[in-house]
């Protein structure tokens, strides 16, 4: 189990939430979806966690949107934390960033593409803040166990698995669900990331391609099976978006996706005591 500001992740606690756009374009955005998001889990009595990088390091383009400035976004993931009392969720990139991101951050967030870099996790790993780790596309779930235990190392257990698809053929990813019960065995408590896992690497030529139409069922599936937190981004209008705009789910959506998933997680609660 871990903790993060008050709210129990793992075991038999109830499954949390984190969500946001997955970048920060502007404070104005990160206030109204924190504040509405917010909202409607308080009403759902689902735990959340707000997330949103402070820059986008991965992207399929050079000229692709990277993000407003390190230290704007942090400052402003600062006035969401402080402004709603909520804890924050960030990815960071290279060990030169972490100390930063650490001084606003509650959990440290390792893209899926660095979760092999033994340096970055045990820089995050040092801080002793909570560290999320992206299953990369290219593991095996059950070799995440040994990423998880390279945080450990540095004397830190506050360490959560997140699944986010795995690539299948070109320009595609599919959610083995079988991934979310074997990564669970490790100890670690497991998120289910339902956007990214939705995603279409490079699939739009010079952006990637995503479909948002299976959030849904992909969501409810992994909630079926068992996890401990469900990541989502996002946004108001995606298609806006400056970042991931082909997989975020419409904000419309977030309270009758959570209203669903909430009752699928109580049902299967009941049924494995």
């Amino acid at each position: 189990m871990v903790t993060i500001g008050g709210i129990k992740i793992g075991d038999s606690n109830p499954l949390v939430v984190i969500a946001g756009p997955c970048v920060v374009e502007s404070r104005e955005l990160a206030l109204t979806v924190a504040r509405d998001a917010k909202r409607i889990t308080d009403k759902l009595g689902l735990p959340y966690i707000y997330k949103s990088s402070y820059k986008k390091a991965n992207r399929t383009s050079g000229k692709s949107f990277v993000g407003i400035g390190m230290d704007e976004a942090l400052k402003i993931l600062d006035e969401v934390k402080k402004e709603l009392g909520l804890s924050i969720l960030t990815d960071v990139h290279s060990e030169t960033e972490v100390e930063a991101a650490a001084e606003v951050a509650d959990v440290l967030q390792i893209p899926a593409f660095l979760c092999r870099q033994t340096e970055l996790l045990q820089a995050a790993g040092r801080t002793g803040k909570a560290v999320n780790i992206k299953k990369g596309q290219f593991m095996a779930p059950e070799d995440m166990r040994l990423q998880g235990e390279k945080v450990q190392e540095t004397g830190n257990d506050r360490v959560m698995l997140t699944e986010r698809g795995t690539t299948f053929g070109y320009h595609n990813l599919v959610v083995d669900m079988r991934s979310l019960v074997i990564m669970r065995q490790s100890g670690f408590p497991v998120i289910l990331d339902a956007t990214h896992s939705l995603q279409l690497p490079g699939g739009e030529k010079d952006k990637t391609g995503g479909q948002p139409e299976y959030i849904f069922p992909i969501t409810r599936a992994g909630v079926a099976v068992g996890i401990d937190g469900l990541f989502l981004e996002t946004h108001p209008e995606p298609a806006r978006a400056l970042s991931d705009s082909s997989t975020q789910l419409k904000f419309s959506l977030f309270e009758p996706l959570l209203e669903q998933v909430r009752k699928i997680d109580i049902l299967r609660r009941e049924i494995v005591k």
